[in-house]
């Protein structure tokens, strides 16, 4: 089976396959193999010996191993490569198909570099076809709505101003019921940290700013959030190849944590935001470092049970396996971290097999899980591999320390019936944290 046998059928991609063009088709090509990409594409296309070593390493491949459309040679053979030998002259409805390969069915998890004998990249391979891809308008729908969001309000939930102050304002007060002297400081000058969140956490998940607050609170942090637009350190951008809008995004980041002169910027349970302000904006940007030193919430977590800023009198005792998120265990190697702190808070830990950075992806990320409900089915069936991981740890809960992961492993674990519950960081430590601000402070206030 190829990918014209599966098509599914999206507003945005049949609107725009309308009025592609073979002159646009090959300008499209053009700009991004011969401009953008340059050497590196070309000495990956020369390279790569279609051997199929990759196959075991994609979970659409395991989970669908009589198909082999579904490898990551396979999804090569069907966009970048067949572009490379046709010199981009190739028809609209292929276009289509490499939209759907290259949007939907590669998670860009790079999982499959780990496997190739030489190293090929493919998740690069694929954000150079949704580059070719957004500068043709092929672009599934809800992602792009989440771009949209981005361009016009610089966070991907269409969040006002004023919503964003209120949520954060709505949590300090609730948090205060609990912690009295507790504030979530707006706009702090010269503050140690600036807390930085995705857009979903003021939209449907404000427990995790609760959260987070009461843990800075609890520690002892100079802290302070954003006020302003530049809060939401999520890019959908970088995962639809608007790389334009990208570097606006991470700049306007950078640009806001600098006019309040913090020392480092803290970013909330989030994979692909911590990729793109550390790894991808940036360099798009041009810059030669980081402007400001950018930390992920598994080092600062680690840092403040490490210290003993926060204290575990009691685990968790509930039998608990680790997911290991593709951009900040594979992408960044915070494998070693990530363990130290779960075991510092829990008692029972089963491994899953393989783990560490060859554990297989959620299945959600790169931008796969915002393609939205066309694409779900194929994205839930795609990752049996994950269930039966998950499911041979014997474990009650999974902690996965990023949004997109919560997403689709909550997905997989209600599809196969796993029966199994999924934990941020956070959630765990500010559920086993020895509150002390409470019990010696904030009661006597109270009282």
């Amino acid at each position: 089976m190829g990918i014209a046998d599966r098509r599914i059928e999206d507003r945005n991609l049949v609107q725009a396959l309308e009025k592609l063009t073979p002159w646009k088709i090959k300008a499209a090509f053009d700009a991004v193999a011969k401009t953008e990409a340059g050497a590196r594409l070309k000495a990956y296309y020369d390279a790569c010996m279609r051997c199929g070593m990759c196959a075991r390493a994609c979970h659409f491949s395991i989970s669908r191993p009589e198909d082999p459309s579904y490898t990551p040679v396979a999804k090569k053979e069907q966009a970048m490569w067949r572009l490379i030998r046709a010199d981009g002259k190739v028809s609209p409805e292929e276009v289509y198909g490499m939209a759907q390969v290259a949007f939907t069915e590669c998670n860009m998890c790079k999982r499959c570099a780990h496997y190739c004998p030489v190293g090929i990249d493919t998740g690069y391979i694929t954000s150079l076809v949704r580059r070719f891809c957004f500068k043709l308008g092929m672009v599934p729908t809800y992602i792009q709505d989440t771009a949209n969001s981005h361009s016009a309000v610089m966070n991907q939930m269409w969040v006002k101003e004023d919503e964003w102050i209120d949520s954060l304002m709505w949590q300090e007060d609730e948090a205060r019921s609990e912690f009295p002297r507790l504030r979530i400081p707006f706009d702090k000058e010269g503050s140690d940290i600036l807390y930085s969140v995705i857009a979903p956490e003021p939209k449907f998940r404000t427990q995790l700013i609760y959260q987070a607050a009461a843990i800075m609170h609890e520690a002892g942090v100079d802290w302070t959030m954003p006020s302003s637009p530049g809060w939401d350190n999520s890019d959908m951008c970088m995962f639809i190849g608007d790389t334009e809008m990208m570097g606006r995004l991470k700049r306007c980041h950078y640009e806001m944590a600098r006019k309040l002169k913090v020392r480092r910027i803290v970013m909330g349970e989030c994979g692909h935001a911590f990729r793109s302000v550390y790894d991808t904006g940036n360099r798009w940007l041009g810059y030669r470092d980081w402007p400001i030193r950018v930390v992920h919430s598994v080092e600062f977590f680690w840092e403040l049970l490490s210290s003993g800023k926060i204290r575990i009198p009691e685990k968790f005792k509930d039998p608990v396996t680790i997911h290991d998120p593709c951009n900040t265990m594979r992408g960044y190697g915070l494998m070693g971290k990530l363990r130290e702190v779960v075991h510092t808070l829990c008692e029972n830990v089963a491994e899953m097999s393989p783990a560490r950075e060859h554990n297989i992806c959620c299945g959600a990320g790169g931008g796969v899980i915002n393609c939205g409900p066309p694409f779900k089915s194929v994205r839930v069936t795609g990752n049996k591999a994950k269930a039966d991981q998950l499911a041979a740890t014997g474990a009650h809960y999974v902690v996965a320390p990023c949004h997109n992961c919560h997403g689709g492993l909550e997905d997989i674990i209600i599809h196969y019936k796993l029966g199994m519950h999924a934990k941020f960081l956070g959630d765990l430590i500010y559920q086993l944290m020895e509150k002390t601000r409470v019990e010696q402070g904030d009661r006597g206030e109270q009282a």
